[in-house]
């Protein structure tokens, strides 16, 4: 018994290191080339594992993009509710690191923006993760009196700046 729990340890921890290399290269290949260059196959190659395998984990670029922006969106603390700073400091900070996670990787938001929207069962999993992710990190900023109708506007407002992620050279372009 001990023995094939540590085999089926020894498989999951190999399963995680292919997959941590694959969502690894597929930002290095959104850096490299865009979301149109990206396809599995690049990244299995970039991360030193079969296109096979990378297909075994990922249906599609948009589930293996959208994976890619999932994890990003867990690095994120939840905000703290500090009864010393009102909702609206509070909203901001959550709004702030939700920004900062977005900028920080431009080519992996505008890619995700069309990803998340694919109508792929795993992407759609993803997609309601995602959100109600969005959704708990503004709420846990609003506080437990938050008012329904601005978390509403709030996770729209958030939804609209990255929709306006999606194609950032073509507002450059227009100034």
């Amino acid at each position: 018994m001990l023995l094939s729990t540590s085999i089926r340890r020894g498989v999951a921890e190999k399963r995680s290191d292919r997959v941590d290399a694959l969502v690894e290269a597929t930002v290095a290949e959104l850096r490299a080339n865009g979301y149109e260059g990206l396809t599995v196959r690049n990244a299995a190659r970039r991360a030193g594992v079969g296109a096979a395998t990378a297909y075994t984990y990922f249906a599609s670029k948009d589930h293996l993009v959208a994976e890619v922006f999932w994890r990003r969106l867990q690095t994120l603390e939840p905000a703290p509710v500090d009864g010393r700073h009102n909702a609206r400091t509070r909203v901001s900070h959550a709004l702030r690191e939700l920004a900062l996670l977005i900028a920080d990787e431009p080519e992996l938001a505008a890619a995700s923006t069309t990803a998340i929207l694919a109508p792929e069962p795993d992407v759609q999993r993803l997609r309601s993760r995602i959100g109600t992710a969005f959704n708990e990190h503004l709420a846990a900023a609003l506080g437990d009196d938050a008012d329904p109708a601005v978390l509403r506007a709030l996770n729209l407002a958030l939804a609209g700046a990255l929709s306006a992620a999606r194609h950032p050279t073509s507002r450059r372009s227009r100034s």
